[in-house]
């Protein structure tokens, strides 16, 4: 028996009205996850399996079972259900300009966790493969979509020249014809979006690399790039994620990231720059 009512009924609703009727590995793994909602919304399936000590597909047929395509949009549907709860006005002192401060501060405590997942090797193999690249196409779907459009502008002002397609298929179809001497660059703050897993497994197939920055180590796309560089978002969760996106820390590191190119670059980085800011200046009037 699988769920059949309303699509916008809560997760634990659906636990309640199908546990009796559920397979005992199921019913385990589905009284688990609502038992605690805060901690299920950052567990992986293997995680809850591992907890429950259930298989993986068990907790993923738990999933299906309730009425939900996979485990993703499980956790999807718990941290809905968790931002529909009553909360309070999100400020100590009951203010906005109390929340924004809040927020300001949140995000200046975790600065620091952004660089935490980089290793040396890692950033050097990064940027050599972008700087000697023939091509470089940048994948950048979803909420993701802004940054792909900035690190492309800031790439080919580096003297880097990079290209952004909107369409999904377009991107698809660039990417399976890139050929191994191109890099297909990734941005995904998820690391989930399919439509840039599809567009990965397409530059695979053609020969050509995937490197890829991401908010989450254990993300598919972290797990399918060749190369990848993890920026911890400065949410503090993987609810909070989903439920703020903040893109923050990702826009922080593709500043980083160009200005480290522009220095390996070394002359060609510096003319690039100077041809950059002689344009800006002819077009700056008084």
């Amino acid at each position: 028996m699988t769920w059949t009512g309303s699509a916008d009924a809560p997760l634990t609703a659906r636990i309640v009205a199908l546990a009796p009727s559920m397979h005992p590995g199921e019913r385990r793994a589905a009284e688990a996850i609502a038992a605690d909602l805060d901690a299920a919304v950052e567990r992986t399936a293997q995680q809850v399996a591992d907890d429950v000590g259930v298989g993986r597909a068990t907790v993923v047929r738990a999933a299906q079972t309730l009425g939900y395509e996979g485990y993703p949009q499980l956790r999807v549907a718990v941290a809905r259900e968790l931002a529909l709860r009553p909360t309070s006005d999100g400020s100590p002192d009951g203010t906005m300009l109390g929340a924004v401060r809040e927020s300001v501060d949140r995000f200046a405590a975790r600065l620091g966790h952004t660089v935490a997942g980089l290793t040396e090797d890692g950033l050097q193999e990064f940027v050599r493969v972008l700087d000697d690249a023939r091509r470089v196409l940048v994948v950048a779907n979803g909420l993701s979509s802004p940054l792909g459009l900035d690190l492309v502008l800031r790439l080919t002002s580096a003297g880097r020249p990079a290209e952004l397609l909107q369409d999904a298929l377009a991107q698809r179809i660039a990417a399976r014809q890139l050929g191994p001497e191109a890099v297909c660059l990734v941005v995904s703050g998820s690391g989930a979006n399919e439509a840039t897993l599809e567009v990965m497994r397409a530059a695979h197939d053609g020969g050509t690399p995937v490197v890829a920055i991401t908010s989450f180590a254990q993300s598919p796309v972290a797990q399918l790039a060749d190369t990848v560089l993890v920026v911890p978002p400065v949410n503090e969760s993987f609810r909070d994620e989903l439920l703020h996106t903040s893109r923050a820390a990702l826009m922080l590191m593709i500043e980083a990231l160009v200005e480290v190119l522009v220095a390996r670059r070394g002359e060609r980085g510096r003319d690039a720059r100077a041809a950059v800011l002689h344009e800006l200046g002819s077009a700056i009037e008084e």
